[in-house]
């Protein structure tokens, strides 16, 4: 795992003051190099800062995997055929249960996400954090079924992306390849 930080810690700083209480279960079943524990709590807080209009606390899964495990959850609940970068599935509350801080999880392919991050010419943090940003903003209820949903869910992911030092993730040729 890359221990390496983002290139401002001040925006790190900055955005776990105003976080809630957030429960990441990290589960990695690759060997593919992955960010740290630390660096998927800090994007996945950025994103449901940003996401949603009150902070509440949060528990959520994201599992690292590779090609053929993508492949078959691809396959199974979208039925499209091959991996793909990331997959979110949002958390649905039983009728009449309580509400809890559920928020749902995350596949993300581990060598797609490097690999894509090297085709668009991006840095392999660069394209993680878009990765799990975009996933987390699933889970919030955002979506881009539409071009306006699509553009104001990119200006947000855009927003929460340069807000780490990286550069603007859709100003290269393609962006999560779920649109």
């Amino acid at each position: 795992m890359s221990t390496e930080p983002d290139p401002d810690p001040k925006s790190r700083d900055a955005l776990a003051v105003a976080a809630a209480p957030l429960v990441l279960d990290l589960q990695c079943a690759t060997l593919a190099e992955v960010p740290s524990q630390e660096d998927f709590e800090h994007w996945v807080s950025a994103a449901l800062a940003a996401g949603r209009s009150a902070p509440a606390a949060t528990e959520m899964t994201i599992r690292l995997v590779d090609e053929a495990e993508s492949a078959a959850l691809n396959r199974t609940y979208r039925g499209r055929t091959g991996p793909t970068n990331v997959l979110s599935f949002p958390f649905e509350l039983p009728p009449g249960a309580p509400a809890t801080g559920l928020l749902g999880d995350l596949v993300i392919c581990a060598p797609l996400v490097l690999a894509e991050a090297a085709d668009q010419g991006k840095s392999p943090r660069a394209h993680w954090a878009h990765m799990v940003v975009h996933g987390t903003l699933h889970l919030l209820g955002h979506d881009h079924q539409d071009d306006d949903q699509a553009s104001a869910m990119e200006a947000l992911e855009t927003r929460i992306i340069t807000s780490f030092g990286f550069e603007n993730p859709y100003e290269s040729d393609s962006g999560p390849d779920d649109q």
